[in-house]
């Protein structure tokens, strides 16, 4: 497939947090708040205070070898399971929630950044091995956010009652019906009717959205080594179960990530912090949050109660039923996998950068902090419009407003800036402060608010202007909007909207072939990939 990618930074797209960018330019504001820099320096401070740590291989590697009982391995999946067993052997990770049918197209973008820095380190450090894993969770009870997915434009939303934890759900008739609706949008493409099998055969009724998910992260990139992993699992949870316990009896993480937020408040708007109590009760269709209330544990959708000690001996004997919140989450990741490099969003980033004084309480290695690969994927056809228009692609990323301005003021006979006007009268208002400071020097004030004013009102004038000359412009203006809309739905980025499949049926698995050589590794850049043609008719 013939497709090309030019890079932009984020911090010239305007869709990054400002604390983000900080992160990724390692603004001194931000070092406080991690541990090792992203380099491949980063990497093997990492990988040090990794082997200086207890991990949990062997139940990993039993963990993972049940799951994958009914899947056929690949080579590389293979040799990646049997050196998870060494000490020299570590994972890249990143997570996600099961959204059905993958969500959108930033959950497949995490995996293949995941698969090409484990490639990448594999070939940089050939001493250590680098096994890229993807960590499912499953555990999530918002199905508000990961039960619909976007195709063509259209949302498809999963209308089911089922509640608690979305990888615990099981597929039924409605979640079908969805298959059915993106069938008949897909199959006619040159590859829709491959991937609508590979959902049918992973979303069959009765089995869970986890095993699904896993079924399709798994055929998506098996070839490449990728494993997945399911943690909601009595078997992982029991290391981590110390953790649990103190949580229970000190409740001590919520202090330290709030005195770690109340530092960052200093220079950004930070996240939420978590809860006195960052865990949740997991039974069946169930994950309702433990709350500690006179000094005893409840849960009152359920309207159970534990003292203490009944409590401490609920999570010896069922560390399955305790869950954690996004404040304990990624400490859990981070016990059961000999981890040296986590890859997320920004959001993602913004709440790891809150936890490591958790991490240090509890004595587990923080890793490398990466921010995931963006792409925007765009037609030839689309490029071609832009480029008649007298744009470039990196310009599309500015508002729509911004465009049509700019492009009225570029290609309108009339004069549509009066900049020089404005200084001229700016100059004869400093001239007058001149005067009236002579007479008495209390006018000044006057005068320059005056000048404001006069400023202003030529400010406005100059906009009414753009407007009225704008209405010349109609076609320009519509091809514009139709761009970005394409390009950026709901004035979002692509990848926060649309699904892999409506890609995936026009170009095959050389897509995700063409992605995984586009990611980078460390270098933050969004990546734009100018695919071929306009096979969807696009006008």
């Amino acid at each position: 497939m013939d497709t090309n990618c030019q890079y932009i930074p984020y911090q010239q797209t305007g869709f990054f947090s400002k604390m983000v960018i900080d992160y990724l330019q390692q603004d001194e504001k931000i070092h406080p708040f991690y541990k090792h820099p992203v380099s491949i320096y980063g990497i093997k401070a990492a990988i040090e205070a990794r082997k200086a740590t207890q991990n949990h291989r062997q139940i990993l590697v039993e963990v993972l070898r049940k799951q994958y009982a009914g899947f056929a391995l690949t080579t590389s999946q293979e040799r990646n399971l049997n050196n998870l067993l060494l000490e020299n052997t570590f994972t890249i990770t990143t997570a996600h929630q099961p959204n059905i049918f993958t969500g959108h197209l930033y959950f497949i973008y995490k995996i293949l950044h995941t698969v090409k820095l484990a490639l990448d380190l594999s070939a940089t450090m050939p001493e250590n091995y680098f096994v890229p894993v993807f960590y499912m969770g499953s555990e999530d009870a918002d199905l508000d956010e990961l039960g619909h997915v976007f195709v063509d434009g259209e949302k498809l939303t999963w209308d089911t009652k089922q509640t608690g934890a979305v990888g615990r759900m099981k597929v039924d008739k409605g979640l079908l019906a969805l298959i059915d609706r993106m069938a008949g949008r897909l199959e006619a493409l040159p590859h829709g009717k491959e991937i609508i099998e590979l959902f049918k055969a992973a979303y069959i009724i009765g089995s869970t959205i986890q095993q699904a998910t896993l079924h399709v992260v798994n055929s998506l990139f098996n070839n490449v080594g990728l494993l997945v992993l399911i943690p909601d699992n009595a078997d992982l949870k029991r290391p981590f179960n110390h953790v649990i316990k103190r949580e229970l009896r000190e409740r001590f993480s919520h202090p330290l990530v709030e005195a770690t937020a109340e530092k960052m408040r200093e220079h950004y708007k930070v996240q939420a912090s978590g809860r006195e109590l960052n865990l949740f009760y997991l039974i069946d269709d169930n994950r309702e949050r433990i709350e500690f209330v006179n000094s005893h544990f409840e849960v009152k959708s359920l309207h159970l109660q534990w003292t203490e000690k009944d409590i401490l001996n609920e999570a010896d004997l069922y560390p399955e039923r305790f869950s954690a919140n996004v404040i304990l989450r990624g400490m859990f990741q981070e016990m059961i996998l000999p981890n040296i490099a986590f890859i997320g969003g920004g959001g993602e980033v913004a709440y790891w950068l809150e936890l490591k004084k958790v991490f240090e309480a509890c004595e587990v290695p923080y890793p490398v902090i990466i921010l995931r690969n963006s792409f925007l994927l765009a037609t030839q056809s689309q490029i071609n419009k832009i480029e008649k228009l007298g744009f470039t692609i990196e310009d599309f990323f500015k508002s729509e407003r911004t465009l049509l301005d700019t492009l009225v003021k570029r290609e309108s006979k009339q004069q549509l800036t009066i900049e020089n006007e404005k200084q001229v009268i700016i100059d004869a208002y400093n001239q007058i402060k001149n005067f009236t400071n002579k007479v008495d020097a209390t006018l000044n004030d006057h005068v320059a608010s005056l000048a404001v004013k006069v400023e202003k009102s030529l400010s406005e004038l100059e906009k009414k202007m753009i407007k009225a000359e704008k209405k010349k412009f109609n076609a320009q203006a519509l091809q514009i909007h139709r761009l970005k809309t394409q390009l950026f739905p709901e004035n979002r980025l692509q990848e926060r909207n649309a699904n892999i499949a409506e890609y995936y049926s026009l170009y095959g698995k050389d897509l995700l072939v063409g992605l995984l050589e586009y990611s980078l590794a460390f270098e933050a850049k969004l990546g734009v990939v100018t695919l071929p043609g306009n096979p969807r008719n696009i006008d």
